[in-house]
């Protein structure tokens, strides 16, 4: 028996999944919820390690004993996703610091202009790096440490991700491999190694809290012992390399080789593809992430989606059928009422001070359901201002295979479809990075045992659309959303100065 997990560590959930290769399929699922540290100031998001580490251990102690002793001693590998970008700070000894900075913090503002100042600007920055110096990225939340919490700063000696801290605890070994650490806004995504003058720009000290880099075929080690007797997982358990969460989702939907693009509709919305060669982008909103498969992954970021419609859904009292039904209650365009989805700042475009904005309230779309559909619209317009800028950088769409919550509503997926103007279809196993996983551990498993294996060998067989979610882009509609796109790019162009005037009346009005 060769069975799998895979772990998806998320902003508000941990979910773990347990893959038999030999049937191909997932037999058993887990999920365990986390939440935000509340009360902190706007623009703070932060957890507690420690939440993902109790998730981490309920997960894989459900989906064990879910599938019982005897499939049980056939798990050979565990791969873990994470949360891309989370600052976990950790002493000499390996003990958290401080709650760890997420990826949807924007409190990094100043610190950003600081570091990009000491590189040499923003043309400096990509030459370095490859990618602007973002408040979502780990590199800034470094620097706010060093100037805001100095004490704590003194005791940094390990500089983590939110996976690689879960394989610390899995394997008890500092590891991070080019995928994630891709994110940091500190590796040179060209040459895959540090860069020195990313580093320098915070503390030349850091170069040593850093973990080696690894392939993503690597492996930080094997679950300890004692944790795996806990577990209920036989010995010798290996851990495979893991790595962001969009990384993991691409192979979990199998957008390992050229020509596939993946898009996950969740807490936040992120499109991305699978590349041979880097993908820069001079204008650095397309993140030039490389692959946890040994390639790179050119990226966009919104950081506003599932959060957005939930939201509107819970206003007015749906359920996700009441949501659904007020949404296809109005026209593609809702009547001119549109919504710029910036809740909670933006990242692509690179708004952090932005707020949301409502533009066309009438009397005719002063309704419950006209705010349902121009919120689902809003935050895909928005996806979808990134995808034609992948589109500028050569990664063209001919199909996009969906994920995440948004990816389960048919309306949804038909709305996506006639603003992308390509097909959409959903997965038939929706947990991708979770998949992704497995996956990947069944690969690292592979080549340790000296296999001439390809990652494209596991996914090829396990990885499958569902073409009954599969949805045609309406071309009367798609032209309509081509209107509606360029009105929400120049409202948000004309209100980055208002965005900012009204973050500093909000701050003034603390003191």
């Amino acid at each position: 028996m060769s069975h799998f997990i895979g772990i998806d560590s998320g902003t508000q959930s941990t979910k773990a999944v347990v893959l038999d290769l030999a049937t191909r399929k997932v037999i058993a699922e887990a999920r365990a919820p986390h939440s935000l540290i509340a009360g902190l100031p706007a623009g703070h998001m932060e957890q507690h390690p420690a939440a993902w580490v109790a998730a981490l251990e309920a997960t894989i102690a459900e989906v064990v004993a879910k599938i019982g002793p005897a499939r049980a001693a056939g798990i050979r590998g565990i791969g873990v996703s994470g949360q891309q970008h989370g600052f976990v700070p950790l002493d000499a000894d390996g003990a958290v610091i401080r709650p760890a900075k997420l990826w949807c913090d924007t409190s990094t503002i100043a610190e950003c202009a600081l570091i990009t100042k000491k590189l040499g600007g923003d043309k400096a920055a990509l030459r370095h790096t490859g990618s602007l110096i973002l408040p979502g990225f780990t590199a800034p939340k470094i620097l706010w440490l060093k100037r805001h919490e100095p004490a704590n700063y003194k005791k940094l000696r390990h500089v983590l991700l939110p996976h690689d801290y879960l394989n610390f605890h899995l394997t008890g070994a500092y590891f991070m491999e080019y995928g994630d650490a891709s994110g940091t806004a500190l590796l040179d995504v060209r040459k895959r190694n540090w860069s020195k003058a990313a580093i320098n720009a915070i503390d030349p000290k850091l170069a040593a809290w850093l973990p080696p880099l690894s392939a993503s075929h690597e492996s930080p080690g094997m679950v300890r012992a004692a944790l795996a007797a806990k577990l209920g997982l036989p010995a010798g358990v290996v851990v495979s390399a893991g790595g962001g969460d969009n990384m993991m989702g691409a192979i979990g939907t199998g957008n390992v080789s050229p020509g596939v693009i993946s898009a996950s509709f969740g807490t936040s919305g992120t499109i991305y593809a699978y590349a041979d060669q880097p993908v820069t982008d001079p204008a650095g909103e397309i993140a030039a992430f490389c692959s946890s498969t040994g390639g790179w992954l050119p990226l966009l970021c919104t950081m506003n989606v599932t959060t957005v419609t939930e939201q509107v859904r819970q206003l007015f009292g749906h359920n996700h059928a009441g949501l659904a039904a007020a949404v296809a209650s109005v026209p593609a365009g809702s009547d001119g009422l549109l919504l710029l989805p910036y809740l909670a700042g933006e990242r692509t475009p690179n708004v952090p001070a932005g707020s949301g904005v409502l533009l066309g309230l009438s009397n005719k779309t002063f309704t419950a359901a006209h705010l349902a559909r121009a919120s689902m619209e809003g935050v895909t317009l928005g996806m979808n201002y990134g995808l034609r800028r992948l589109a500028v950088l050569g990664v063209k769409a001919k199909e996009i295979r969906v994920t995440g919550g948004g990816a389960k509503s048919p309306v949804w997926r038909q709305l996506m479809a006639d603003i992308f103007g390509v097909p959409v279809v959903a997965m038939v196993e929706d947990e991708g990075a979770a998949l992704g996983g497995a996956l990947q551990a069944a690969w690292c498993v592979s080549l340790r045992e000296g296999k001439k294996a390809k990652l494209t060998d596991f996914t090829k067989v396990v990885v499958a659309v569902d073409e009954k979610t599969r949805c045609k882009p309406d071309k009367k509609a798609h032209a309509r959303y081509q209107k509606l796109q360029a009105v929400q790019d120049k409202l948000s162009l004309a209100l980055r100065e208002v965005f900012a005037a009204q973050r500093e009346f909000l701050a003034s009005g603390t003191k």
